[in-house]
């Protein structure tokens, strides 16, 4: 009974062993085939380089070009130079906006990335210039309504 056993275990595992073996075969004649069309694909892949990671600018505006596309940010360390394009998302609020909504003074954060060179914005996020809010101010206190007179005291 135990050497019945044996046998059934060792021609199990004999064929076991042969479907990874064939398996392993079934996968490398593909991955052949594809290798040689892929050359071509190399070549292209080669001159895409790896992904440019991507960056993060936090400022004021300090000036817009919209003919030429590009944004200068003045961060904490040194001016920022971002170039747009039709691929770059420029919010206000919630609000999708164009480049040329943007105005100097306002507070932006960009998100970009190194491309040939080129800092090139992958999202733009407005938010008001803060001397802006405090001009508003103001106009809502002049748009209070008059208190009533007190009435006149008697002599």
């Amino acid at each position: 009974m135990k050497k019945v056993i044996a046998i059934i275990v060792s021609v199990i595992f004999v064929l076991a062993i042969t479907a990874v073996s064939f398996a392993a075969e079934q996968k490398a004649a593909p991955a052949a085939e594809k290798k040689e069309a892929a050359k071509p694909a190399e070549k292209k892949a080669e001159e895409k380089k790896a992904p440019a990671k991507v960056k993060q600018v936090t400022g004021e505006v300090a000036a817009v070009d919209a003919k030429a596309n590009t944004l200068t940010v003045k961060a904490e360390k040194a001016d920022v130079t971002i170039t747009t394009d039709d691929k770059t998302v420029v919010k206000i609020g919630k609000d999708k906006k164009a480049l040329a909504d943007i105005k100097v003074g306002d507070k932006v954060t960009v998100k970009y990335a190194e491309v040939d060179g080129k800092n090139v914005a992958k999202s733009i996020m407005v938010t008001a210039a803060p001397a802006k809010k405090e001009a508003a101010k103001p106009a809502e206190k002049k748009a209070e309504p008059a208190k009533p007179a007190e009435p006149a005291k008697k002599k």
